[in-house]
């Protein structure tokens, strides 16, 4: 089956891809490739070009939270706007004029972060940067092809030899090799993604033609100073240069993100994809590289 695709050689796309390659063929469009997502008329003249495709995978985003910020004055005229929100209504209006199935990956950061039992899909986005509120809007346009349209959230995705730009395991790890001291908020929760589990998850989505909302995250909340820790244990660095600090001493002067972005993933589990929590996930990508 070929599919399209936006974003396919970024950090998750890349690893998608290879890991789903066996099933499908995929299409990127990316600026790699001299595409413009943001350019109306390329943009759908591709998509409605291939009449084959059933599904087309927007992972493309604009993701620099901190440069969004600064930009948040310009509205509908800033970066992250034009990228989450004005291309994705592009990529839909295409894909509705097709028949296409859209899926788009929405972020962790879709609510506030002051609930500390959890988000189920159900729960209303309450998005509180300027980043998180783009891709919430993106997210509404995906939303509104109905049983066409299918929202993933995923957090802070890692994987491993990751592509592009490091994750944020590979930034801890490198400081810790390096004998340099990572300092974490301790009391902060968020469900950092295995990508591996990211793609088996869209591989079981995509075979149901599923729609709506799904959270694709670890199965347990961890906090930042505890997943520094465990980045240092699995990779044998010293944990004592993990040290912890508060979410507000951490994040003071910074874009606003939640403190509790605790998703909960019951819906993916019910479906038989399997969630690994981030020791486990660690610990996957510790033997992947070392094989």
């Amino acid at each position: 089956m070929k599919l399209l695709g936006t974003g396919l050689s970024g950090l998750v796309g890349s690893r998608v891809t290879e890991l789903l390659s066996s099933s499908y063929t995929f299409e990127n469009y990316s600026l790699e490739n001299g595409v413009d997502i943001t350019d109306k008329a390329d943009i759908t003249a591709r998509i409605t070009a291939e009449t084959s495709a059933p599904w087309v995978l927007h992972l493309a985003a604009y993701t620099n939270v901190q440069g969004a910020e600064a930009e948040r004055a310009l509205g509908e005229e800033s970066a992250a706007w034009k990228v989450n929100v004005t291309a994705t209504q592009y990529i839909a209006d295409a894909c509705r004029e097709t028949g296409k199935r859209l899926l788009y990956v929405d972020t962790d950061y879709a609510f506030d972060g002051t609930k500390k039992d959890g988000y189920s899909e159900d729960d209303t986005p309450h998005p509180q940067g300027w980043y998180a509120t783009t891709k919430s809007e993106g997210a509404k346009r995906v939303l509104s092809l109905g049983d066409h349209g299918l929202v993933i959230r995923i957090a802070n995705p890692y994987r491993a030899h990751p592509v592009g730009k490091k994750d944020f395991v590979h930034k801890i790890l490198e400081r810790l090799q390096a004998g340099q001291q990572v300092t974490a908020p301790a009391d902060q929760l968020f469900v950092p993604t295995f990508v591996d589990d990211i793609a088996r998850a869209v591989d079981a989505l995509m075979t149901r033609q599923a729609s709506g909302i799904y959270h694709i995250v670890s199965s347990t909340g961890i906090s930042p100073y505890e997943a520094a820790k465990t980045i240092a244990n699995i990779y044998g660095c010293d944990a004592s240069l993990v040290q912890e600090t508060s979410f507000s001493e951490y994040f003071s002067g910074r874009a606003p993100i939640p403190q509790y972005a605790v998703l909960k993933n019951r819906k993916i589990t019910d479906l038989g994809v399997v969630m690994h929590d981030f020791a486990e996930g660690v610990a996957e990508v510790h033997r992947q590289e070392t094989v």
